[in-house]
């Protein structure tokens, strides 16, 4: 008999035919009734492949007494709870590594698309202001700039690579310095005080919540931008907007919201503020590759006990 499989938010055509080749799946989408479900089916469940947005809520955690393994499609993993995991002996992957290209590539789009002013000189064509007031005011460029990145893990490394042929001059701040050739700055504001643009591509959770607040905002300046690609709790948004709105701070660019698919409706006409829809890692190979590694960890565990990709916190398991 095939262990049972909870299926949380979404899957791909690829992922489902895997899945369904080796698991029992039963979509939470399909539900109607959980609890009733549970009772029925939850001692069935060994295994739940679920996403960093949606997570594993703690009720449904509890209802399945008999869960082995979570399998997260996305690097973050915050909304799985994994002391409450490790303490039942619940194994927990996540797929880093495959979207780091992307997510740096993104991060590095919004630097080209602020400091270049795409969506205003976009509309600047599209408007007719080309043909009717001329050329567009002046942008700036990124080439030789101060960048301090918020996170150097996995992905805050791949972007700092990428930039050095911008010539840029990077920082970074973590909790604890790296072996890397970049300046390791140990007060987020003062180094918000020092750079260009504060890129952000740490981890989310209550360690790093509003972790950029009014203070490093202040300290980035009117003439700095903030690039957010990690979680949209890390940034105080409510003081992102009203620095943006007051002149305190010069652009920013966005992949990630609070309240997502939310964003505040102040920022969609900000010309010197470019919006995505947590799209950083949303290309056909990444996204593959993603799915690829969500259902590869689901079935090693199965077959071999272990996994390709546990998070750092199930690292030591099995």
């Amino acid at each position: 008999m095939q262990p049972g499989l909870l299926l949380i938010g979404g899957a791909t055509p690829r992922m489902m035919d895997k899945m369904n080749a080796h698991f029992e799946v039963h979509q939470l989408s399909e539900i109607t009734d959980f609890n009733t479900w549970a009772t029925e089916n939850g001692e069935t469940i060994e295994a739940v492949a679920t996403n960093g947005h949606d997570g594993v809520k703690p009720d449904i955690m509890a209802a399945l007494p008999n869960l082995k393994v979570i399998s997260c499609y996305g690097v973050g993993y915050d909304a799985i709870n994994t002391d409450t995991a490790r303490s039942r002996g619940i194994m927990v992957t996540h797929t880093p590594g495959v979207l780091n290209a992307d997510v740096a590539n993104l991060a590095i789009l919004l630097m080209l698309a602020t400091s270049r002013c795409l969506v205003r000189d976009d509309k600047w064509v599209r408007s007719g202001n080309w043909a009717n007031r001329g050329n567009a005011p002046l942008t700036t460029s990124i080439e030789n700039k101060k960048v301090g990145i918020l996170g150097l893990g996995r992905i805050g490394g791949e972007i700092a690579r990428k930039l050095e042929v911008f010539g840029c001059d990077i920082s970074y701040h973590t909790r604890n310095a790296k072996d890397v050739a970049y300046t390791y700055r140990d007060n987020l504001v003062e180094m918000a005080r020092e750079v260009d643009y504060l890129v952000a591509i740490t981890p989310g959770g209550e360690a790093t919540n509003k972790l950029v607040n009014r203070e490093v905002i202040d300290a980035l300046g009117p003439e700095g931008t903030l690039i957010n690609v990690a979680r949209g709790s890390v940034v105080d948004e409510q003081e992102l907007v009203l620095a943006l709105q007051e002149g305190r701070l010069g652009a920013a660019g966005l992949d990630v919201f609070e309240n997502e698919p939310h964003a505040p409706e102040a920022l969609f006409e900000m010309e010197n503020v470019v919006l995505t829809p947590h799209t950083a890692s949303a290309t056909v190979e990444t996204r593959q590759a993603m799915g690829d590694l969500t259902v590869e960890n689901l079935i090693r565990f199965f077959k071999e006990g272990k996994v390709s990709t546990p998070v750092p916190e199930c690292a030591d398991m099995g």
